[in-house]
C-alpha cells in the first residue's frame, strides 16, 4: 500500500488528455560529462539502481553524482503519461511526468540508505507539486523502487523522517513512493547541466532536518 500517492489528489493529466509523445527515443550523450562512465546501460551486474524526484533535475543530479560509490547518473522524465516527451511537453503539465535522476550506484560503496538520507535532507518533501519557487506536477517529491527491499526502505524512511519534521513543525510529507516507472531521458543540454553551466540555477533547498540515524530500521 502507499503511505501517498500525489497524483490522486492533485491535477496530474489522465490517459485521455495527455499528450500523445512519440515512439522516438531521446538521443543520449555516451558518457557522463563529469566521470565519464556510461549514461545508459547494460550497467556491470554488481551495481543497482535508484530513482528519485526533488525538484529542478540539475541540482538533483549534482548532489547525486559528488556521492561516493556513484557509478553515474543521468536525469529525464518518469511517473508521467506521455511516451519519450519533450522538456516543453513536461513543462506543460500534460505529460504527468516528474523530473527525476536516475542513480546508478556500487552497493559496496554507498547503501540505498545513505541515498535515501540525501533524498530526505536535500529538499522540503512536505510541498506537494512544487520545490521553491518552481511550481508545477514535474517538481513534486517522489521515490521510485526497483524492488522490494528498496520499497519497504523507502516507506520506513518516510515514517522516521515524518516524526523528524513534525518536531520540527513541518506538515506532512506529500512524497510519492511507487515501483520504477519507465525513465525517458532528458536532451542532451539537461544532462550533467551544472558541470557545463557551474553558475547555472540551482533551486535545491532542505529543511534544514537532520536525518535520524536508521532511517529504514
Amino acid at each position: 500500500m502507499k503511505l501517498f500517492d500525489i497524483r490522486k489528489k492533485h491535477g496530474l493529466p489522465t490517459e485521455e488528455s495527455a499528450l500523445p509523445g512519440r515512439d522516438e527515443v531521446m538521443p543520449v550523450p555516451e558518457r557522463h560529462f563529469v566521470n565519464g562512465n556510461p549514461l545508459q546501460g547494460p550497467f556491470p551486474q554488481h551495481l543497482q539502481q535508484a530513482m528519485f524526484g526533488m525538484g529542478c533535475f540539475w541540482g538533483v543530479e549534482r548532489k547525486f553524482w559528488q556521492q561516493p560509490g556513484v557509478f553515474t547518473t543521468a536525469v529525464g522524465y518518469a511517473a508521467g503519461i506521455t511516451p519519450n516527451p519533450g522538456y516543453q511537453e513536461v513543462c506543460s503539465g500534460r505529460t504527468g511526468h516528474n523530473e527525476v535522476v536516475l542513480v546508478v550506484f556500487d552497493p559496496e560503496q554507498v547503501s540505498y540508505e545513505d541515498l535515501l538520507w540525501l533524498f530526505w535532507e536535500g529538499h522540503n518533501p512536505t510541498q506537494g507539486m512544487r520545490q521553491g519557487n518552481d511550481m508545477g506536477t514535474q517538481y513534486r517529491s517522489g521515490i521510485y523502487t526497483y524492488n522490494a527491499q528498496q520499497a519497504q526502505q523507502a516507506q520506513s524512511s518516510l515514517g522516521v523522517y515524518q516524526a523528524a519534521l513534525d518536531k520540527a513543525g513541518y506538515a506532512e510529507i506529500t512524497t510519492e513512493i511507487l515501483d520504477a516507472p519507465p525513465f525517458y531521458y532528458a536532451e542532451d543540454y539537461h544532462q550533467q547541466y551544472l558541470a557545463k553551466n557551474p553558475g547555472g540555477y540551482c533551486g535545491l533547498g532542505g529543511t534544514g532536518v537532520s536525518c535520524p540515524a536508521g532511517l529504514s530500521a
